[in-house]
């Protein structure tokens, strides 16, 4: 995971939500990176994929004993959460610096060649890479499964829990992640910060989602980039019922 003689660390997102996971109680564990994926659980496997990228570092943020214990036991650094995960974010990236790949525990799929691609597709200027997938990856990848998408003017994309803050700059970008956060009830102050002149162009489907990224960094000062996934499989992770029957299927398949 070295690039341009930069030195990464790994930064796992395995914080608990206030209440616990629907899908963890389910499944009788604790938390969602504690579901068993073809005899392994779930952090296990994101870990593997993690050092399998080569980065300096590995670090887990979470409050659950048991998956502490996990991450000690593969030799991952630990680090207690805050109340959500964008100040989790911010509060590693000052305790650890920028570079940093950022994923989250639940990313069971998860493979070293997409958090390389998201390292070395994020442009050299660049402070911010956002991995998000085309409809079209996915849908090769998965004919028929039905995902959740975000539609702008060049098509339909779909998360895939990778995040590369490459420089320090990136801070500015969970700042606004922040704010966000605080005011996800409050509507009319999301689109000030993000922008009208962006929410008319979206409204007209005139907005690209790398146009979109990229203005999005230029209203807070910095470069932010789409990484576009080659592997549809990289938007799949494990929230809902559907998507742990998903993945052991895809696991059972050797996929």
């Amino acid at each position: 995971m070295t690039t341009a003689n930069e030195r990464v660390t790994a930064l796992i997102l395995a914080g608990t939500r206030p209440g616990g996971d629907p899908l963890a109680s389910a499944e009788g564990v604790s938390h969602k990176a504690l579901l068993d994926v073809g005899g392994r659980t779930v952090l296990d496997r994101v870990i593997d994929a993690v050092r399998g990228a080569g980065p300096e570092r590995i670090v887990v943020l979470a409050d659950d004993a048991a998956v502490v214990a996990i991450a000690e036991a593969r030799g991952a650094e630990c680090m207690v959460p805050a109340t959500g995960p964008s100040q989790s974010v911010h509060n590693a990236l000052e305790a650890f610096g920028a570079p940093m790949l950022v994923t989250t525990s639940d990313h069971a799929l998860l493979r070293p060649d997409w958090i390389r691609q998201c390292i070395d597709d994020t442009p050299e200027a660049a402070d911010l890479g956002v991995m998000l997938a085309p409809r079209r990856a996915v849908e090769e990848a998965l004919p028929g499964n039905k995902r959740t998408y975000l539609k702008l003017g060049d098509g339909e994309w779909s998360g895939c829990n990778l995040f590369y803050l490459k420089t320090p700059r990136s801070r500015e970008a969970i700042r606004l992640w922040m704010r966000i956060e605080q005011d996800r009830k409050k509507p009319w102050r999301m689109v000030a910060k993000i922008g009208p002149g962006m929410l008319l162009a979206y409204l007209f489907g005139r907005l690209s989602m790398a146009d979109a990224i990229r203005r999005i960094g230029q209203r807070i000062g910095i470069r932010s980039e789409l990484v576009a996934a080659r592997d549809g499989l990289a938007a799949v992770d494990v929230d809902k019922p559907q998507d742990l029957e998903l993945v052991r299927a895809l696991m059972a398949e050797g996929r």
